[in-house]
């Protein structure tokens, strides 16, 4: 975990001056990781930190695919389960179950950051992959919605399921699944209510 926390940094820190290389060729940093025996893919740049899974607190009347929350260093963070997310049940715990922290900022100065875990059969490594190798994903054959997908790329004779975070993590659409249950009350203050009790 160490290692791939620290790939990811020095990623981000050279990520501006050296997205082209020396060939010209536009590539960045992604984090792969396993999920119902399959190949995924995030961009590396909202990834603050990656943890092993630990007891979550359960909240009543939330979608099947937020799993929990959990207090990281005093702040509480939602889990998703990324496979329930996919529509394919709940993840089974295992030794390599592993939580991944995206951080997003709802305002342009940063003052509007919130964190989101989702968790993951296992994390394996952080790999450079160039924009002109990711193919768009297939019209049909797709074991996920389409619209989570940013396209396929190929890592050492595998292909690389590149998701799109924004359509994964859609805040909007995760904010109304959990108001639609909880009767119009903010998912956000539920969780932080049941976590304080």
């Amino acid at each position: 975990m160490g290692a791939i926390t620290e790939s990811k940094n020095h990623a981000v820190s050279r990520h501006d001056s050296d997205t082209q290389g020396l060939t010209g060729v536009e590539t960045a940093q992604y984090l792969t990781f396993m999920l119902s025996g399959e190949i995924y893919a995030l961009e590396i740049l909202n990834i603050k930190e990656i943890i092993q899974y630990g007891d979550l607190t359960e909240v009543p009347m939330m979608p099947a695919f937020i799993r929990g929350v959990i207090n990281l260093r005093g702040k509480v963070v939602p889990v998703v389960d990324m496979n329930a997310r996919f529509g394919r049940g709940v993840t089974t715990i295992a030794r390599r179950t592993s939580i991944v922290i995206i951080e997003f900022n709802d305002d342009e100065d940063g003052t509007g950051a919130h964190s989101i875990g989702v968790m993951v059969d296992a994390v394996n490594e952080v790999i450079d992959i160039a924009r002109q190798d990711i193919e768009p994903p297939p019209a049909f054959g797709a074991r996920i919605r389409t619209d989570f997908v940013n396209g396929m790329a190929k890592h050492n004779g595998r292909f690389i399921i590149v998701l799109n975070l924004a359509q994964v993590l859609s805040v909007e659409e995760m904010s109304a699944l959990g108001s639609a249950m909880l009767g119009g009350s903010p998912p956000e203050t539920q969780m932080e209510a049941e976590y304080e009790r």
